[in-house]
């Protein structure tokens, strides 16, 4: 009867709460809220307990049981953390925040650059001074975990500060040349030039040979991988003859003139003639494609396919430089039985071949595709064998091997990744070396620039490489011209196949200083050496006179002399003003871009 009774004051006590709610009044007490926060969910075990014990336990345990039907609101909140402190720290914070918003800040209808510039000083910055602030953001970051990790190696006097300064400065100069048209690392090769030859700077004469050498081959490894990641098997298969007459026979002819210049004008050894000159015959893709691209995107040359074969050609034309340098470096640093020096650099070009394709293979089962973090174990793999391919070979004295095995990975590992993508879509992992790229172009054309010593240059000497320089490209012009005359194209285009043959860059600021750095290593001799120096000078001279040049032809004769197609663009409707703030905050630097080249 008893427990009867109490039941029945259970459900008067339900009915109760129940209607204190219904009325707005069952949340006054703040203590219900932090019981409702406490109390478990199984309140059933709760009411049988205390029908073992009294009504008021009961009453209560009920009580809290209800309040779970109704949720808790903002207001009630408010009242129980304490008179609205919350709110007026939210308040005085969005007071002081609001007026700095961008968002409170349109633009007019019809805005100048002073409105865009006006604008960027807001919240959130962005445009051109958004991505300097990033920059400088991220410079000052990294600057003070260097600093808490390696102590004073980050101040200045220090090994890793000089590299630093080098980086960022660099990545300004090629931002700065993009602005002005030019490319990126025109502007980055001729900061790094700054930072080594100005009195009282000496940022580049502070870094370390070891780290420039180290930095420079990551920076090889990169541009490999690249490059092979980017040879496309069905474009080569479509335009095979021609492209192969284009990638082989003006290279071909232009680093057997400048060999010959070299040998007989400069003086130098025959195999170290044919090295310069398989530095010095390769184009470079980080200029050419992305200006090929340019004129695509607007439809000129289309109907021909003349961007394709230029970009097919040009990633071969690559190989066949990286090659010839290869085996020549194996030949000139050989000492001991003539038959074995002859046979060494083929040997070693055959070793790398093959330690590529079989490296290449095993990435196609190794990660399994069934891994979650695919993309990040295929890029740490591949970037991991080009880089025991670089330093590997260099290791065990095989420095020919090297390049090759690194394109062999690259190239055999993507034709199998590439069946995974959609056609015409790039693969993952070309857009995680994209990004490695951005990081270490800025070091690639910074160090090479600070390697040359300006105070050294003899103006007999520069005039004479200057003559092997021009020297080689007219034969390259000449027979760029040749082989594209048989070709569906006509006189302008044939015109145009060889200006845009003619810019030089990026592989001659990845191998034009493997010779020093290989004969100082082996300690080869002071002849050796500058030797050595001389062929990285020229190198830089050739990116300094050919790739400004070579892309403002490009750019500029290309539509006067290729045939432009109407390419049908469909535009989603839009408010224009949101056209307008959405242009105004995109920014792309191509200096660090993901996108700053095509293959390479």
């Amino acid at each position: 009867m008893e427990s009867v009774l109490q039941h029945r004051n259970i459900n008067t006590t339900t009915t109760t709460a129940m209607s204190g709610i219904s009325g707005g009044e069952g949340m006054d007490n703040p203590a219900m809220v932090l019981d409702e926060k406490t109390t478990p969910n199984n309140s059933n075990d709760h009411i049988n307990s205390h029908q073992r014990g009294s009504n008021n336990h009961a009453t209560n345990n009920a009580a809290v049981s209800t309040t779970k039907a109704r949720p808790v609101r903002m207001d009630d909140m408010d009242r129980d953390i304490g008179p609205g402190r919350c709110q007026k720290f939210t308040s005085a914070c969005s007071s002081f925040v609001q007026p700095l918003e961008a968002d409170n800040h349109p633009l007019p209808d019809n805005p100048n650059k002073l409105d865009h510039l006006k604008r960027a000083f807001f919240c959130p910055p962005f445009g051109r001074l958004g991505a300097f602030l990033l920059v400088a953001g991220m410079f000052l970051l990294w600057w003070g975990v260097l600093i808490s990790i390696t102590k004073e190696k980050a101040l200045p006097g220090g090994v890793v500060f000089p590299m630093m300064v080098l980086f960022l400065c660099c990545w300004c100069g090629g931002y700065i040349a993009n602005l002005v048209r030019l490319p990126p690392l025109f502007g980055m090769l001729i900061m790094g030039g700054i930072l080594g030859n100005v009195p009282g700077i000496d940022v580049g004469r502070q870094i370390d040979p070891a780290w420039s050498s180290t930095a420079r081959n990551i920076a090889l490894t990169v541009i490999l991988t690249r490059a092979g990641l980017g040879l496309d098997p069905v474009a080569l298969r479509k335009l095979s003859f021609v492209v192969m007459r284009l990638a082989f026979v003006p290279s071909i002819v232009e680093a057997t003139v400048d060999a010959v210049a070299a040998h007989l004008i400069l003086g130098f050894p025959w195999s170290w003639a044919f090295m310069l000159a398989f530095v010095l015959s390769v184009v470079s893709p980080a200029v050419v494609v992305p200006s090929m691209l340019s004129l695509s995107d607007r439809g000129f040359g289309l109907d021909k396919g003349i961007p394709t074969l230029i970009v097919a050609a040009v990633s071969l034309d690559a190989v066949l430089a990286i090659t010839g340098f290869g085996v020549c470096l194996g030949i000139t640093f050989t000492s001991g039985d003539l038959v074995w020096t002859l046979f060494k650099g083929p040997l070693e070009a055959i070793v790398g071949i093959v330690f590529g394709v079989v490296g290449g293979v095993i990435l196609w089962y190794m990660p399994q595709r069934s891994s979650k973090n695919l993309t990040l174990f295929r890029s740490v793999m591949l970037f991991g064998g080009g880089l025991i391919s670089i330093f590997g070979s260099k290791y065990i004295k095989w420095s020919g091997a090297g390049p090759l095995a690194c394109l062999g990975i690259a190239f055999v590992a993507g034709l199998r990744w590439r069946k995974e993508m959609p056609p015409g879509k790039k693969t993952p992992v070309e857009e995680v070396m994209g990004v490695l790229w951005m990081v270490f172009q800025p070091l690639l054309f910074g160090l090479i620039g600070s390697k040359v010593d300006l105070s050294k240059l003899e103006p007999q000497a520069v005039g004479l490489g200057l003559a092997v320089l021009f020297l080689g490209l007219a034969c390259r012009l000449v027979m760029a011209f040749v082989v594209v005359l048989r070709s569906e194209l006509n006189t302008k285009e044939r015109i145009f196949v060889p200006l845009a043959w003619f810019p030089k860059a990026t592989v001659q600021a990845a191998i034009g200083g493997i010779a020093l750095d290989t004969a100082i290593e082996l300690a080869a001799g002071d002849r050796a050496i500058e030797l050595g120096r001389e062929v990285l000078t020229l190198a830089v001279l050739a990116i300094v006179m050919t790739a400004p040049i070579g892309s403002l032809l490009i750019l500029l004769i290309g539509p006067r002399l290729l045939h432009q197609r109407q390419l049908s663009i469909t535009v989603q409707p839009d408010d224009e003003m949101e056209k307008r703030d959405s242009k105004a905050n995109s920014h792309v630097n191509q200096a660090v871009s993901v996108d700053d080249e095509g293959n390479v």
